[in-house]
């Protein structure tokens, strides 16, 4: 109970002191020693030394040491102890003592309880307020202890919470990117890269090849040049099956089927195969090898060691290089390439697959490549057949099973020490010797190409069609040349 002094009146060693009190008084004066103890009147219900009156239900009117108290009102209850009165007129406080009937038993300290809003009067000065009455069963006790217990919950969600994300830790989780979901599949989350066109719009007409022969098996590729299963690839693909095995076509969607093969040409490389029974395939779009240029950008379509649908990119590095691939099976004279250089990663497995430009046409047939090593692997430096040869041949291979090569009717030879194509011998009644080349004479230019060695003069002339006029440059005139055809 709070200590207000203006609560009590009597003092130690008072007239009241040493008189017996009830249960009520010894709760209340157990916690005030220094008080003297009060003396109840016999009706049980106001001190000794004062009387009161219930006027009106709810409250009395008190007096204090005889003297009335002017109206000083206090609600009744079933409280223990003391709280202020007040003079109703002069609005000092009086030493007073108010209680109610003591309850069976004794009850929790109260504190300072106001008296009601007097209309007459209003409320005293200086009033306590208590707090609020609990409910029946209630305490501060329990309270505290429902909040302790509610704390306890909270704290113990939180701490799993933390302990789990620690834990998780411990066992290689993480609390990082790893640990966040993956975005949705949108297949427009990003723009269509040109290569990502490219591939989409070439890869039907895409074609690998499985070559079974008599003495060895291999793997190639090809493209697709007719609905109903004209393929074009390379003559080496398929020359191990062209006496007697078989070739089968895998398609892009996995559809397989056997191939013919309808010609072939050594010299330049190139053959024409048909699957069989096929219909509806998406043929390829052919581009004009001419125009392409020296860094532009192109895309290479094949089976690399057996991955059919692989797709590599790269740009054009070089144009009319002349490469020496050797004598293949059926060719009267080595073969030699008039190429267009590509750094797209071109390996074993690519030959006879399409490089392509930007806009998914077809400018080469993939070839061969430069290697540093037995083991064939790309290095960056492949070679492909211009298209416009290629589409020359093929049309002849379609036809009639065999192609034409121009020939200009000259041996060649080279000189270290100066550039140039030196002629070393000349064909009686060819087309060099009507064009007025001799032997002795050097070569610096065929048609709009620069000719620095012997190998250059022969792949020039076997891109060349027979019957084709080409002005042919020497070191000291310049000359129309017609070529012919050479036999078969």
């Amino acid at each position: 109970m709070a200590n207000h002094p203006s609560d009590h009146n009597g003092a130690a060693g008072g007239p009241d002191e040493g008189v017996p009190r009830s249960p009520g008084d010894q709760a209340h004066h157990a916690d005030h020693p220094g008080w003297g103890a009060e003396r109840r009147a016999p009706d049980g219900f106001s001190p000794a030394a004062a009387t009161a009156e219930m006027p009106a239900p709810g409250g009395w009117q008190g007096r204090t040491n005889g003297l009335p108290e002017h109206g000083a009102y206090a609600t009744a209850g079933t409280w223990s102890g003391g709280w202020p009165a007040y003079d109703s007129q002069t609005g000092q406080p009086v030493q007073s003592s108010w209680y109610a009937a003591p309850p069976a038993q004794p009850p929790a300290p109260a504190g300072p309880y106001p008296p009601p809003q007097n209309p007459a009067y209003g409320a005293p000065p200086g009033a306590y307020y208590p707090e609020p009455p609990r409910k029946a069963g209630t305490s501060r006790r329990g309270t505290l202890i429902a909040l302790a217990l509610a704390a306890m919950l909270l704290s113990g969600v939180i701490g799993g919470v933390l302990g789990n994300s620690l834990a998780g830790s411990g066992r290689g989780g993480s609390t990082g990117v790893l640990g966040l979901p993956l975005p949705s599949i949108d297949e427009a989350s990003a723009p269509t890269t040109p290569v990502e066109a490219v591939a989409a719009r070439v890869l039907p007409s895409v074609v690998q090849l499985r070559v079974d022969g008599p003495t060895a098996s291999g793997e190639g590729s090809a493209m697709v040049l007719s609905p109903d299963g004209l393929l074009l690839t390379n003559n080496h693909v398929v020359e191990e099956a062209a006496q007697t095995g078989t070739v089968t076509a895998v398609f892009q969607d996995g559809t397989t089927a056997p191939a013919q093969i309808v010609g072939r040409d050594p010299s330049s490389d190139l053959a024409v195969i048909r699957a069989q029974n096929m219909t509806g395939l998406v043929p390829v779009e052919l581009g004009n090898s001419d125009s392409v240029r020296v860094g532009q950008q192109v895309v290479a379509f094949g089976a690399p060691l057996g991955l059919g649908g692989t797709v590599t990119t790269g740009i054009i590095s070089a144009v009319d290089r002349a490469v020496n691939v050797g004598e293949e099976t059926g060719a009267n004279t080595p073969t030699v390439l008039n190429a267009l250089q590509t750094d797209a990663a071109i390996n074993p497995g690519n030959s006879g697959g399409p490089l392509v430009d930007m806009d998914g046409r077809v400018v080469g047939i993939n070839s061969a490549i430069a290697t540093t090593g037995a083991q064939g692997g790309s290095i960056g430096v492949g070679f492909s057949i211009p298209i416009n040869q290629a589409r020359r041949v093929a049309e002849e291979l379609e036809r009639t099973g065999r192609a034409s090569r121009a020939v200009l009717g000259v041996t060649v030879t080279d000189d270290p020490r100066q550039a140039g194509a030196i002629i070393k011998g000349v064909t009686p009644g060819g087309a060099a010797e009507q064009a007025g080349i001799r032997e002795g004479d050097i070569v610096l230019r065929f048609g709009d190409q620069r000719i620095s060695t012997g190998t250059d003069l022969q792949a020039a002339v076997g891109s060349r069609a027979p019957g084709e006029v080409v002005e042919v440059q020497l070191a000291d005139r310049t000359v129309q040349a017609t070529l012919t055809a050479a036999p078969n």
